[in-house]
């Protein structure tokens, strides 16, 4: 068990780590990491702790934006709208929390909650409910543990709030993104509250230490004038799936998300070749030229700049950014029956089976 203290300035590696394992969505970490340093700068550091400190009986809540990640871009939070969201459900729920949890490893929702903890003073889970980002409420591994996500609150930058109680985490996702087209296209939420046993069936453990240990690769290879790709994908069993150029960007705002296709034509040892890549928040699946799927949800497709190496989110998207895509395999929960009924291709609508990425691509 491992129990560890974050300061403002680690702030900048988990926001990196957060937009690389994020898969392209999750929104704009730089937001959330601005956050997390001014309210740890104000109340204190934050205390990471390992899912086995938690009591059985402890009241554990993520805290999240939920929304289109281009609309984070413009639509800036006031700062205390998660934070509001927890109070309101504890008092709903009639008890505080103990402890706060990340709902993905991803972008903006890999820092929010840090900004909590610290305005708060609750410890931080080491763990989240994806492993990575992914595009709807229901898409958590508490999910397939049989944790409700409601009764949940909403709540937006100009006052407005909302309890939820649903029938099924499906319904949560279809009531609350209504709602949060409604606000604005983003709102944060405290969402699937959960006993301290039924958390520890549930998280994927581990990703707050990864995510830092990621953002730290990723600093440590640029200070030395490297790409990061080559040890990312050597310390995450990652493969290269290519490098190319955005020739053609197609990305709409529609429903809650930010939807979209990149077309992209092969740079270096991909010269000759081309690729695309679609996304809903998320990158989902990564194709060569003809078609042929090089890597799909669940599996991580992971894009940094080919130039500088900083991770690239789908909002950040544009015609002439050259990119290394990476792929890396997800947690075994995903590849699961449950797992992929959730997250999988055909979920998103994609005529395409789940294959494993090592089955379809060969290692770096």
């Amino acid at each position: 068990m491992t129990t560890f203290t974050v300061s403002a300035d680690d702030m900048e590696p988990i926001a990196l780590g957060g937009a690389f394992l994020g898969t392209g969505g999750g929104g704009d970490p730089h937001i959330g990491k601005l956050m997390a340093r001014a309210a740890i700068e104000q109340y204190g550091p934050v205390r990471v702790i390992d899912a086995e400190e938690v009591a059985d009986d402890a009241l554990c809540v993520p805290v999240a934006m939920m929304g289109a990640p281009t609309v984070m871009v413009e639509k800036l939070p006031r700062g205390d709208e998660a934070r509001e969201a927890l109070a309101q459900l504890e008092t709903f729920l009639g008890r505080k929390a103990d402890a706060l949890i990340c709902i993905e490893a991803g972008g903006l929702n890999s820092t929010i909650p840090f900004a909590v903890a610290a305005a708060t003073g609750l410890p931080l889970i080491d763990g989240d409910g994806m492993g990575r980002a992914f595009p709807e409420l229901q898409m958590v591994s508490f999910t397939m543990h049989g944790v409700a996500a409601t009764p949940m609150v909403i709540a937006d930058e100009k006052g407005n709030s909302s309890v939820i109680n649903t029938i099924s985490n499906q319904w949560t996702e279809k009531l609350a993104r209504a709602q949060t087209v409604e606000m604005g296209g983003a709102a944060l939420v405290a969402i699937y509250p959960m006993q301290g046993a039924r958390m520890k069936k549930g998280i994927l453990r581990n990703t707050l230490s990864l995510i830092k240990e990621v953002g730290e690769t990723i600093a440590g290879e640029r200070a030395q004038n490297r790409n990061p790709a080559e040890a990312l994908i050597a310390r995450l069993d990652g493969r290269r799936l290519f490098t190319a150029r955005v020739v053609d960007i197609e990305r709409r705002t529609t429903g809650g998300f930010a939807r979209g296709k990149a077309i992209l034509k092969g740079v270096d040892a991909d010269q000759g070749r081309n690729f695309s890549v679609e996304f809903q928040n998320e990158f989902l699946i990564a194709r060569d030229g003809d078609g042929t799927a090089l890597a799909t949800t669940p599996d991580l497709i992971c894009a940094l700049d080919a130039d500088g190496g900083l991770p690239i989110t789908t909002e950040q998207l544009r015609y002439g950014l050259a990119l290394s895509f990476i792929g890396m395999p997800s947690d075994p929960q995903w590849r699961t029956k449950a797992g992929l009924e959730l997250v999988g291709p055909r979920y998103f609508g994609y005529d395409q089976d789940f294959i494993p990425l090592e089955k379809l691509t060969k290692a770096a």
